[in-house]
């Protein structure tokens, strides 16, 4: 892939960069999650100066997610409702025509976009976002065949059945997995006191019948995917992967070993990395290290049995965004290694990992604005999106003793 910097910051001016927030509920809720930065694991820092941000894109607003096609191009969704591409380093001034009316309100927009897999002979992108009104809403996945400036013959292939409330929690990350199938995450609907079926919003994590508060597991029609671990229950059970969920943002396979990893919000603190497994429920709000907005926990119990403890809790709350596997060749001793964006936090948190999936260490990677997503690039280099209304950045991350790359690899 070649992709040319478009507009040279120096790294001192990408680490002055303040904490904008984001519009609406989005707002109000990271304020209240404590800004500081959980101390690693064991030792500290120094990771973050062997890498150097750079920046190759500027002046995006709210940008969200990127997706590489096939000749090395990227897309970026934007959240007040574009799609963006930047070709061979340079972005189309020209949005992508034939985007699906959104709600951008709050935590709202559009969101995730995926390839499929077989874009080459079928052309079809997938886009997540908010879609309806403030008093009734929810994420919906739609996919559209993309010629290499606008969408045509759009279909909504899933839409959560349960309107909500609100402008929270749409969760929305997409991941393909080895065999065709899409993986989908559905926040929980939002915080107290908003209520669904007489009771707060939040508890549909624990109703396998519900979409919120889980992984869904759906084919490119957006049917139940073949094997999934409830395919007799009633409602959205035969979509449901795994459930107990927040709202996941983060969402990353380990193409080696097949592992499927989360990162997901908690409320006030207790933000959560999860090895996530078919039929596992993860706890939300039955048990979580969070707590009310308001100040007391929100469980008696952080941990019971028949649910599973996450690999690793961040308070405060680092308020996760996208994450990443490295499995190239550009960061010696660095394969294998997650990387977790934080919005709050405004760095990249470089997880090793024990053979078993234990969390073994965690440094910090700062790059002093909003992370919204994490990618590794078919170039094999990180690539980090960062969140702001009018200068949302690409990044990629160069190592700091390597020339700058020149060419396709």
């Amino acid at each position: 892939m070649n992709i040319k910097l478009l507009k040279p910051a120096p790294l001192s001016l990408l680490l002055a960069l303040l904490l904008l927030p984001a519009a609406g509920c989005a707002a109000a809720e990271e304020a209240r999650q404590a800004p500081s930065p959980t101390p690693p694991l064991h030792g500290g820092g120094g990771l973050g100066t062997t890498v150097r941000p750079k920046a190759l894109v500027t002046g995006l607003e709210h940008p969200w997610e990127m997706a590489w096609l096939p000749d090395g191009s990227v897309l970026i969704t934007e959240r007040p409702g574009r799609l963006s591409l930047v070709r061979d380093g340079v972005l189309d001034p020209r949005p992508i025509s034939g985007v699906p009316e959104v709600l951008a309100q709050g935590q709202g927009g559009l969101l995730d976009v995926a390839v499929d897999p077989d874009f080459e002979r079928n052309r079809f992108i997938y886009l997540s976002y908010a879609a309806g009104e403030r008093g009734a809403n929810g994420t919906r996945v739609a996919r559209a065949r993309f010629n290499g400036q606008s969408l045509s013959d759009l279909e909504v292939i899933y839409a959560v059945p349960q309107n909500k409330p609100g402008a929270q929690h749409f969760g929305s990350r997409l991941l393909w997995l080895p065999d065709g199938s899409l993986l989908v995450s559905i926040g929980d609907g939002g915080n107290p006191p908003l209520q669904l079926e007489g009771a707060l919003i939040r508890r549909q994590a624990q109703n396998r019948s519900s979409a919120l508060g889980k992984l869904l597991r759906i084919t490119r029609d957006g049917a139940p995917a073949r094997g999934n671990p409830f395919a007799t229950g009633q409602g959205e059970a035969p979509k449901v992967w795994s459930y107990g969920h927040r709202n996941v943002q983060g969402l990353a396979l380990d193409p080696l070993n097949g592992r499927v990893w989360v990162s997901e919000h908690g409320a006030r603190g207790g933000d959560e990395l999860n090895l996530v497994e078919a039929g596992a429920n993860y706890g939300w709000p039955v048990v979580t290290h969070s707590r009310e907005y308001s100040g007391p926990p929100i469980s008696a119990a952080q941990s019971a049995p028949g649910l599973v403890d996450p690999r690793r809790v961040w308070t405060p709350a680092i308020a996760p965004s996208g994450l990443a596997i490295d499995r190239g060749d550009r960061y010696p001793g660095w394969s294998g290694n997650l990387f977790a964006g934080g919005l709050v936090s405004r760095d990249v948190r470089r997880i090793s990992l024990q053979a078993d999936g234990t969390v073994a260490s965690e440094e910090t990677i700062p790059i002093g604005a909003r992370v919204r997503d994490v990618r590794q690039g078919p170039d094999g280099y990180l690539y980090v999106l960062t969140d702001s209304p009018d200068d949302g950045q690409l990044l990629r991350l160069e190592p700091a003793s390597a020339p700058p790359p020149s060419g396709n690899r």
